[in-house]
């Protein structure tokens, strides 16, 4: 059966990125409710001014803060009094090199990726609970099974949150909250624009890639059947899992891989720089703001 939207109160973090403010473009326009969440406020109004319908909301939120999450929880509380679905989105990365970044970097990317996500979904299950179909669907990603050599800060917390929602997601179901994941690969966002100009993991291009519609579309099917995890690109689910299988091997494995992936890292940044997002530098390439 397909999922009914109408009046439902969808609450999605990252929700002025690539594919929150997607999700939320495509969710209003079937009749849903949204509550954006984000730093970026001003980018919050302009993505729920130009939403259909108009009882949304936006909250200018740092989710490293424990007391502003408890703060989102109540505003939502008291708008809106339940939750649907919740859409834990929000995450970054960097191209710093481990051997090199900060510890303070290490303790944000894992708190913003990770923990965070965990403490929102534990403050709004009161709120869950007061739905009749209650859900919880994070944005996780394929670096949450294969292990990505540039960035070990983001596939840790991608790790880490692919584990505990299957746990989460075990536990919950005797509950009445269906809870699951939807894992992509690299797709087409801002984020990602900038970790290609900034030299980040060539893995992620080993594919063009995907559009955020492609995300959006897998959303639809968790909706419609609910599961713990699912794939946006199944070819490369499989591709990932198979080569964990053997994870001694990887260091054979990593330069075939990352041959087809510097090849298309190229590509990409030439198609950026068409699309009038970044400009060759010298030897390198930047960011057009």
């Amino acid at each position: 059966m397909k999922y009914s939207f109408a009046d439902k109160v969808f609450v999605i973090t990252g929700g002025a990125g690539g594919i929150g403010s997607h999700l939320a473009r495509e969710f209003a326009a079937k009749g849903a409710q949204l509550v954006l969440i984000s730093r970026n406020k001003e980018k919050l109004a302009e993505i729920i001014a130009s939403l259909p319908g108009s009882n949304h909301l936006s909250i200018a939120c740092d989710l490293t803060d424990r007391n502003e999450i408890k703060n989102c929880i109540k505003i939502i509380d008291e708008k809106y009094g339940h939750i649907d679905v919740l859409i834990p989105n929000a995450a970054i990365t960097t191209t710093d090199r481990f051997d090199v970044r900060s510890v303070e970097s290490i303790e944000r990317e894992l708190d913003i990726n990770l923990v965070a996500p965990l403490i929102f979904i534990r403050s709004a299950i009161p709120l869950l609970k007061k739905a009749t179909d209650p859900r919880i669907i994070t944005t996780g990603s394929l670096g949450g099974i294969f292990p990505l050599g540039e960035t070990p800060m983001y596939t840790a917390s991608k790790f880490g949150l692919r584990g505990a929602m299957l746990s989460m997601s075990l536990d919950l179901a005797g509950k009445g909250i269906k809870a699951g994941s939807v894992l992509p690969s690299a797709t087409d966002t801002p984020m990602l624009h900038r970790e290609a100009i900034e030299g980040g993991n060539s893995l992620q291009f080993m594919d063009p890639p995907q559009s955020t519609q492609v995300v959006v579309n897998s959303f639809y099917k968790m909706l419609d059947k609910p599961r713990f995890e699912i794939y946006p690109k199944r070819s490369e689910s499989w591709l990932v899992k198979i080569a964990l299988l053997i994870p001694n091997q990887l260091p054979r494995l990593m330069p075939l891989f990352r041959g087809s992936g510097e090849k298309g890292h190229k590509k990409y940044l030439k198609e950026l720089e068409l699309r009038g997002i970044a400009r060759k530098v010298g030897d390198g390439w930047e960011y057009v703001e």
